[in-house]
C-alpha cells in the first residue's frame, strides 16, 4: 500500500496546476482571468489583441491613463507588445503574426501604482 502513496500523491499535485489556469468566458468570448479583484478578458482577432479590463465590481475601468504590455511566448520565442489604451476599457496591440494555438500571453499593466497581471493560453 505504501508503494502507491507517494505515485498518487505526485499525481495530485501534478493535476492541481490544471486548475489553477482554466479560465471563465467574458462577455465579449474570450477568456477571462482575475488580477487583484479585477476582471481582464483577453481577445484576438487576426493579428490584434484587446484586453478588456473591468474594474473590482466589474463595470468597466477606465484605460485612459494605463500602461501596458503583452509579453508572448510563442514556438520557442518571445515577443513583447506594446498596449495602447482605447475607450472604453480596453488595451490594445498589434501583432506581427498571428499566435498559434497553446501561444501563452501574459498581460501587465500599470495605473495609479496599482499592477495588474495576467496569464492567458491562446486557443
Amino acid at each position: 500500500m505504501r508503494k502507491f502513496f507517494f505515485p498518487s500523491i505526485l499525481a495530485v499535485i501534478a493535476a492541481v496546476p490544471c486548475f489553477a489556469i482554466a479560465q471563465t468566458r467574458g462577455s465579449n468570448g474570450g477568456p477571462m482571468a482575475r488580477s487583484q479583484g479585477h476582471p481582464i478578458e483577453f481577445v484576438r482577432k487576426g493579428t490584434d489583441i484587446v484586453f478588456y479590463v473591468g474594474d473590482d465590481d466589474g463595470s468597466p475601468l477606465s484605460t485612459k491613463d494605463m500602461r501596458g504590455r503583452a509579453t508572448i511566448q510563442d514556438g520557442g520565442k518571445t515577443v513583447t507588445v506594446a498596449l495602447a489604451p482605447a475607450n472604453p476599457n480596453m488595451m490594445t496591440g498589434k501583432l506581427r503574426a498571428e499566435l498559434s494555438p497553446k501561444a501563452i500571453v501574459v498581460f501587465s499593466a500599470s495605473l495609479h501604482g496599482h499592477s495588474l497581471t495576467a496569464r492567458y493560453t491562446a486557443e
